[in-house]
C-alpha cells in the first residue's frame, strides 16, 4: 500500500501518514525503524503496511516506495 508522509518527529521516530483518501493514520518507532530510514520528509511517498481497523489502524511498516518490502511476496 502507499501513502504520504504527513508528520515525522526525528526524536522520536514517530509520525503518521496520509492515505490517498486522505486519512491519516499513525506510525510509531518500531514501524519506522522496520524500513531501514534514517529520516522522512512530510510530502514524500512512501510504502506502508497497516494492521487494525477503525481507531485501532496502525502503520506497522514504512518505507520509501522505491525501496523492497521484505514481508511482501
Amino acid at each position: 500500500m502507499q501513502a504520504t508522509a504527513f508528520t515525522f518527529d526525528p526524536t522520536t521516530h514517530e509520525g503518521s501518514v496520509l492515505l490517498d483518501d486522505g486519512t491519516p493514520v499513525p506510525f510509531d518507532a518500531a514501524a519506522f525503524e522496520a524500513g531501514g530510514l534514517r529520516l522522512l520528509r512530510p510530502g514524500q511517498r512512501v510504502r506502508i503496511r497497516v494492521a487494525g481497523e477503525g481507531e485501532e489502524r496502525r502503520v506497522v511498516f514504512v518505507t520509501l516506495q522505491t525501496f523492497p518490502d521484505p514481508g511482501q511476496d
